[in-house]
């Protein structure tokens, strides 16, 4: 069975999906003409009408029928050709005056007799008697869309691209998975990353510390990072950190760090650590970008933990 794509894409594809539609009905439209032994297309429609008893020039043409300009000239040409429409120089030479030639006149009353009446009936059965509605409805889409352009609507929800989402059990599996992605494609897993994400509440949460996700609209939980407490005053390591590959340029690690870091500080964390690999660039830059600094006494009291560590890290507030 066959599936629709762009259906089950949802709203945001609504444009593409429109545009099919648009497409399927003007196929119709063409054969109908074709029966009718018009010459023009579905899409020249427009053009004549706005031209029956009107003489106007391009820029005029495309505001009335709210199109671009060069999509007009182009249908302009085509109907200039077809002998349908006369394009001849105006009172200003640098604008064209076009109108309707008589065989323009007659194909335009031709497909008012024949064919638009049709495509009336065939709307109506597809709209199942709703049509005054559906017409309302894009009148009113069509009038937001003048006042405000749709990547404007898309921004003024207040709806964050990104948010964090506190951990809870049901989550365990994707703290796992998000670390195992970036660690077994650099690294390999050793011991102590296994008793960890295996066992995220005990090793974790359990004992004092946290763990954050971050997730992005539409794509789900791209990021995990862990808060680990590891000692009987206030030291926490900053743990876990992973984003997965395909959220890369989100800036969703960033998100995420800033938002572990202030946790961290309501709980005055000290010292507030971390312990990773140079291999990993891109993560101490961002280290670096946030307050991180890199500290000897860090790497002697703490980075035997792991083989793979040769960085540490202190977080330094305003540093």
């Amino acid at each position: 069975m066959t599936t629709d794509l762009l259906r089950d894409l949802g709203p945001a594809y609504l444009g593409s999906r429109l545009k099919r539609l648009g497409e399927r009905m003007q196929a119709g439209a063409a054969q109908l003409m074709l029966s009718a032994d018009l010459p023009m297309q579905p899409s020249h429609m427009s053009l004549l009408a706005a031209l029956d008893g009107q003489v106007m020039i391009i820029g005029e043409l495309a505001d009335t029928v709210g199109a671009s300009q060069p999509g007009v000239t182009r249908g302009i040409g085509q109907l200039v050709k077809l002998g349908l429409v006369q394009s001849q120089p105006g009172a200003d030479q640098r604008k064209r005056s076009i109108s309707l030639t008589a065989a323009g006149a007659n194909a335009l009353a031709r497909a008012r007799l024949h064919v638009i009446p049709d495509l009336e009936d065939a709307v109506n059965v597809l709209m199942d008697g709703q049509v005054d509605a559906f017409m309302s409805q894009i009148d009113r889409i069509e009038a937001t869309l003048a006042q405000t352009p749709l990547d404007v609507l898309a921004t003024r929800d207040g709806h964050a691209a990104l948010r964090i989402r506190e951990y809870d059990d049901s989550l365990a599996g994707v703290f796992r998975d998000i670390n195992v992605e970036w660690i077994n494609s650099m690294f390999h897993l050793e011991a102590v990353d296994s008793e960890v994400l295996d066992h995220p509440r005990e090793q974790i949460i359990d004992e004092g510390g946290i763990i954050l996700f971050v997730e992005a609209r539409g794509l789900g939980i791209v990021g995990a990072c862990a808060l680990k407490k590891t000692g009987p005053g206030n030291a926490f390591e900053l743990t876990k950190m992973g984003v997965r590959e395909s959220a890369r340029g989100l800036k969703a690690g960033e998100f995420l760090l800033h938002a572990m870091i202030a946790r961290a500080m309501s709980l005055h964390a000290d010292p507030l650590y971390l312990l990773t690999n140079a291999r990993c660039a891109a993560a101490v830059h961002l280290y670096e970008k946030l307050g991180f600094r890199h500290d000897q006494d860090i790497m002697a009291e703490y980075g035997a933990h792991y083989e793979r560590c040769d960085v540490a890290m202190r977080y330094v507030p305003g540093g």
